[in-house]
């Protein structure tokens, strides 16, 4: 292997909904995190390949920084601080708007790790450029920043710029994953998070915070078919007649948008089946929470 070969891991860090996980499916080329207009929307920590012929850059992109309101709000928090510090490189993405007191209180964090931070101004579609000026000069002031770089996660603009920016200040070293891998998700957690997307898609604004999803059964048929069972977890009566609509057309739309996206994610037929099943309060229960597998 060329001794000058690069790779190292790049935290993607922000309040919530500023377009992380759009930039990571923008910089990867696919879709390995769900979306969504309805900020908080990632969960869990997920972790994109990106392997080029002098570098390997992992993403890890993380839970929107904010102040949690239960105990799911504080593990999503405790993940997201936690990445920071155990990564190469950090990418601090905002808004095309003036320091907010979210930006503020995650730059705080940033000042106590000694890690290249990027600031990263994303969304620049949307604004003219000497819009971006003073943004820049306010930002400048609050944190030495490595690099500040305008970015569209929507359009690719700036992605390029980014890229040999990243493989500028990684360190020499090995591939961590082989050169067809994208994400070190599973299969099993990407098809739930796909269910969960739907969800938010056709739902009120409180539902997609109090939505869980469970894989309860996954059988592979002789003929190819994968048949997938699903519990859909909320925490109010109410809640489940939303998700489940007149008639139950909206978990009928929530199945047909979720299998045909499961069907391109795993190359072959699915059968879906959704429940929908109601824990009361589980977002601020220890115990349920570890039983959905946050830690």
């Amino acid at each position: 292997m060329d001794n000058k070969f690069k790779s190292g891991y790049v935290s993607l860090t922000g309040r919530p909904n500023v377009g992380k996980s759009t930039l990571l499916n923008n910089i990867l080329g696919e879709k390995v995190a769900i979306v969504s207009p309805k900020p908080q929307t990632t969960r869990n920590r997920i972790v994109g390949v990106k392997t080029l012929p002098d570098a390997q850059i992992v993403f890890i992109d993380t839970p929107g920084i904010h102040k949690p309101k239960h105990k799911l709000g504080e593990i999503m928090v405790k993940e997201a601080r936690g990445s920071v510090s155990e990564v190469d490189i950090i990418l601090f993405m905002v808004e095309p708007e003036e320091p907010g007191r979210g930006d503020k209180f995650i730059i705080d964090i940033l000042k106590d790790i000694k890690k290249p931070v990027f600031l990263l101004i994303n969304k620049i579609d949307t604004v003219s450029k000497p819009h971006v000026l003073p943004i820049i000069d306010a930002y400048s002031r609050l944190y030495p920043f490595k690099e500040i770089i305008p970015v569209s996660a929507l359009t690719g603009d700036g992605i390029d710029i980014l890229i040999k920016n990243i493989i500028n200040y990684l360190p020499e070293g090995p591939k961590y994953y082989p050169d067809d891998i994208l994400t070190d998700q599973l299969e099993n957690f990407m098809v739930s998070e796909i269910i969960r997307e739907k969800i938010i898609s056709e739902t009120e604004d409180e539902i997609p915070y109090s939505v869980a999803v469970d894989i309860t059964q996954w059988d592979e048929r002789v003929d190819g078919t994968i048949y997938i069972h699903a519990n859909i977890y909320v925490e109010r009566e109410g809640q489940k007649g939303i998700i489940i609509g007149k008639g139950g057309a909206r978990l009928k739309t929530i199945g047909m948008n979720a299998r045909m996206e499961i069907e391109k994610l795993l190359g072959t037929k699915v059968f879906l089946e959704l429940w929908v099943k109601i824990k009361k309060d589980w977002r601020y229960s220890d115990r349920i929470l570890k039983e959905m597998g946050y830690r």
